[in-house]
């Protein structure tokens, strides 16, 4: 296995504990000095993240579509898009988002340091004939 596989992999696995609402899955995929970008901007350092789940964070469907990830060395960045069905404190926040993941080598297996959940919007047309 190469490292994009096995960075792919992280990523397959990390959402599937994502979708399965699972702190404890979670908490195995993540550096100790872990920060996560909500989709509105904020940054969660890595207990925040873990704790999302007792706070009222229920995720439905969380799919990274498309992931691309390049190597290097000991750290690789991870880009997709996130398709979440997704529901904070009872408040529907689904949709889809540009996520990008930076993943470390630990020893022998990797680890997310980073994610960042942001806007998805197509690109600007082009400029309009006035």
């Amino acid at each position: 296995m190469t490292a994009q596989d096995d960075v792919l992999d992280l990523v397959r696995r990390w959402s599937a504990a994502e979708q399965q609402n699972d702190a404890g899955l979670v908490e195995g995929l993540l550096a100790g000095d872990f920060a996560g970008v909500g989709p509105l901007g904020f940054v969660l350092t890595r207990e925040q993240w873990l704790v999302r789940f007792a706070n009222g964070l229920v995720n439905r469907s969380f799919v990274i579509e498309d992931p691309q990830v390049r190597g290097y060395g000991d750290a690789a960045v991870g880009i997709g898009i996130l398709a979440q069905e997704t529901s904070w404190q009872g408040n529907d926040n689904s949709g889809r988002f540009r996520v990008t993941l930076l993943a470390v080598r630990s020893g022998d297996r990797w680890l997310l340091a980073s994610v960042h959940i942001g806007p998805l919007q197509a690109p600007p047309g082009p400029p309009q004939a006035g």
